[in-house]
């Protein structure tokens, strides 16, 4: 009676920061391979991964579709719990989101295909990139940066 009581306080101790079976529906490229590698990244981070191959043409229809700006675009377009997920986004930045379930913000995205981002890792000098938050109003603003993996400056507003 004692464990379970302690894994049920556990458990809901850890409730807010767990996503463990969180579904993510990730709309590729046909021929894109880092967008498996990031696939694998996310189920490795306690995530459900469906992934759904469109040809290009259909691919662009659908990150327009989805309100996403396309200068913020990248390889892979996702969507969870209703948000959209852009590019090659570390794992917590879509934890935090969940998490905050902002009302007023579309998704957030990693425009372009950054070197040692997840899924981009080739063991080669890791690039600096944003991770941006794209909003209903049409406006967009940076709001953590990393190098690589790493966080390097969080600007949440």
């Amino acid at each position: 009676m004692k464990k379970i009581l302690f894994v049920g306080a556990l458990l809901a101790a850890l409730g807010s920061y767990a996503v463990a079976g969180e579904h993510i529906k990730v709309y590729h490229g046909e021929s894109c391979g880092c967008c498996h590698n990031w696939a694998k990244y996310m189920e490795q981070n306690g995530f459900e991964v469906e992934m759904i191959s469109l040809a290009d043409e259909p691919l662009i229809q659908k990150k327009n579709e989805l309100g996403l700006p396309l200068e913020l675009a990248s390889c892979h377009t996702a969507i969870i719990d209703g948000y959209v997920v852009e590019g090659h986004m570390p794992a917590g930045e879509i934890r935090t989101l969940l998490k905050n379930k902002p009302k007023d913000v579309i998704g957030i995205a990693v425009p372009g295909m950054p070197l040692e981002a997840p899924g981009m890792e080739q063991g080669s000098q890791p690039e600096v990139y944003d991770v941006v938050a794209f909003k209903k109003d049409g406006s967009y603003q940076s709001i953590a940066t990393y190098k690589g993996k790493k966080k390097k400056k969080k600007r949440y507003t």
